[in-house]
């Protein structure tokens, strides 16, 4: 039987209008956030709350009118933005609003303490069921800790709004009034996708392996990451918001929650916003579970979620790694949000990566995201010490354990090109490199890299070489035999220079080629092998060289080095390569032999000058290089 609340709770309708006038004056009053912004309460607050005075309205971003910060307001009503959208910003920005940074996690325990005491709660609900519960629907968030400790709730009853499951639910008893409505949510839709997302999209993606738990948001970049994880398996999600795109994943069955270590499963949210066909699928969904904002965003149990993936966005990071947000151009802007709340939760998960996502320039291009210092006023929301994964369209700089001068130069390497050089220069200026650093002089061929098999089954990362490769490389110089180091300079060296390093990782991609060969052991990347050619423009033939660490020769390390590197060099028109090789290296004139490339090799004063030419290749003639980067 059709349960019929509008009679079981006939006492209790009213108009918007008259609800309002319950409003006593000088009270603090919450207003739903997002979608569920109740928003006829919200135009009757104005135009038949005339009996008010001095009201405090604080919220979240919400997606309807925000009439009471219009001039002419001010001493009726004084907003306060846990988080500044659209609908306020301006008056936040003019003084008419005011802004508190706040954690996202941290916003419900201020209102359960009463330290911000909410007196009168609007909010936006689903219908009341056969037993008298209503849904907060499309957003729990903050709302749950305002209608728990609230002293009036006033509500629109909306017979659009989802029911949404898990600690969504209220009943009909403690709300003074329900305003009944009919009215479409208002919906938010990403915009489409372009190349610079896309390409970031592709760069987060590497970083997220089958049976992460992701916390993503909304908008272009948020939107290009999922599309990228079509292809994984087993995803979960425990996000503060759910859109679109993690709907799409859910349904097409990459995101299904199995291998989640906290509610399996479910995909746990705090608020829904997006299309009209999002909050249709949320509609008593059994695997969309809605959590107050105190349980969706505290780090620990962010944390609870081995393999846990936060992906946000920023305005700007400087060349140490701290992270503006919140403000723009000395203004504030957004809001800290759950940005740090789910940072640091990554950050102690088993597995887990926090992730800073952001296009490399903003203004047409005009201005760099990455800049050497914050203008003045700008705001921290993320420190330093937080910050691990930077990723742009130009590539992922992974900051945790490195020191000002390695962050400096992987900031640099992500940012773009046009602004690599005036970095360098202030990062000089400040002492956070070498004097004589050199900067990335092309993009980085992150194509390139992949992921093989040697002939024992070691699974290895075979990628280019990266000017951030510098002290790692030289790790690795440092690890090798006195044999080794013989083989591969032929002569006996004790010490490898920063000068002697960074002309072997300064390249242009093109003239000249390093590969490394890494073995992986969780995401950190440990050198064992490098391949480098230098191109003659006469011949159209490089000059290679090879390297592997002790422990690994024998394994397959250095054919496979020499096939990946013949195919680049085929792909960039060479017509071969050329070797120099003492006669006591017999391994590496075996990998020559078996290499399928025809050989020819002279004996010189004990060592063979070895050419192999590529069948059938007829290579473009490559322009002179302007600088040489080969090393003896």
């Amino acid at each position: 039987m059709k349960f019929d609340w509008a009679k079981e709770c006939a006492a209790k309708i009213t108009t918007a209008g008259e609800a309002v006038r319950a409003i006593p004056r000088g009270r603090r009053i919450l207003i739903g956030s997002g979608a569920a912004e109740p928003y006829r309460l919200v135009e009757a607050l104005v135009t038949h709350g005339t009996h008010l005075a001095n009201n405090e309205v604080v919220h979240l971003l919400t997606l309807g009118p925000a009439p009471y910060v219009e001039p002419g307001l001010e001493q009726r009503f004084r907003h306060t933005a846990f988080f500044i959208g659209r609908n306020v910003r301006e008056a936040v920005q003019q003084g008419r609003a005011d802004f508190m940074p706040v954690f996202m996690s941290e916003i419900p325990r201020l209102i359960r303490s009463r330290r911000v005491h909410i007196d009168v709660a609007l909010i936006q609900v689903s219908p009341p069921d056969q037993h008298g519960y209503v849904s907060l629907g499309v957003s729990v968030d903050v709302v749950r800790a305002a209608v728990d400790t609230a002293d009036l709730i006033l509500a629109e009853v909306n017979a659009q709004m989802p029911r949404t499951l898990g600690d969504s639910f209220l009943h009909v008893d403690q709300i003074a009034y329900l305003v009944p409505v009919d009215d479409p949510l208002p919906e938010l839709l990403s915009q489409p996708m372009d190349d610079v997302s896309l390409q970031i999209g592709q760069h987060v993606a590497s970083l997220i392996a089958d049976g992460a738990t992701l916390q993503v948001g909304i908008g272009r970049l948020p939107n290009a990451v999922l599309h990228e994880l079509r292809n994984r398996n087993d995803l979960g999600v425990h996000t503060e918001m759910l859109s679109d795109g993690v709907m799409e994943l859910i349904r097409a069955g990459v995101v299904n929650g199995t291998r989640k270590t906290l509610l399996p499963g479910k995909a746990v949210t705090s608020f829904v916003m997006g299309s009209r066909a999002l909050y249709e699928w949320v509609n008593d969904n059994p695997a969309v579970e809605m959590r107050p904002s105190e349980f969706t965003n505290d780090p620990v149990t962010v944390a609870r979620n081995d393999g846990m993936i936060a992906i946000n966005s920023a305005l700007a990071v400087d060349l140490t790694g701290q992270v503006a947000a919140d403000t723009l151009m000395g203004r504030f802007f957004s809001g800290i949000g759950g940005q740090v709340d789910f940072i640091r939760g990554a950050a102690r998960s088993r597995g887990g990566k926090p992730i800073i996502a952001l296009s490399s320039t903003a203004k047409g291009g005009t201005v760099s995201r990455i800049q050497p210092v914050f203008g003045e006023g700008a705001g921290v929301v993320t420190s330093r010490g937080d910050v691990r994964y930077v990723v742009t369209e130009y590539g992922v700089a992974d900051l945790w354990g490195k020191n000002i001068r390695q962050r400096t130069m992987a900031l640099i390497e992500i940012a773009h090109p046009d602004f690599r050089s005036g970095l360098l220069v202030a990062g000089k200026n400040r002492c956070y490199v070498f004097l004589d650093q050199v900067p990335p002089r092309v993009p980085y061929p992150w194509e390139e890299a992949k992921t093989e098999r040697l002939p024992g089954g070691e699974q290895v990362l075979v990628r280019p070489v990266r000017i951030t490769d510098e002290e790692t490389l030289q790790s690795m110089f440092y690890r090798l035999s006195d044999e080794s180091t013989y083989r591969r300079f032929m002569a006996f060296k004790r010490v490898h220079s920063h000068e002697e390093i960074q002309q072997l990782v300064d390249l242009d991609f093109e003239h000249n080629m390093a590969m490394l060969l890494c073995r992986m052991e969780q995401d950190r990347e440990e050198i064992i092998g490098m391949a480098r050619y230098d191109v003659d423009p006469a011949t159209r033939l490089g000059d290679i060289a090879f390297v592997v660490c002790d422990e690994w020769q024998g394994k397959g390390g250095g054919t496979l080095l020499l096939r990946r590197m013949s195919e680049i060099a085929r792909a960039r028109g060479l017509a071969g390569f050329t070797a120099d090789v003492l006669t006591t290296n017999t391994p590496m004139m075996n990998v020559f032999h078996h290499s399928g490339l025809k050989m020819h090799a002279e004996l010189t004063d004990g060592c063979y000058h070895v050419v192999l030419r590529f069948e059938g290749a007829e290579p473009k003639r490559l322009v002179p290089a302007t600088k040489s980067n080969g090393v003896a």
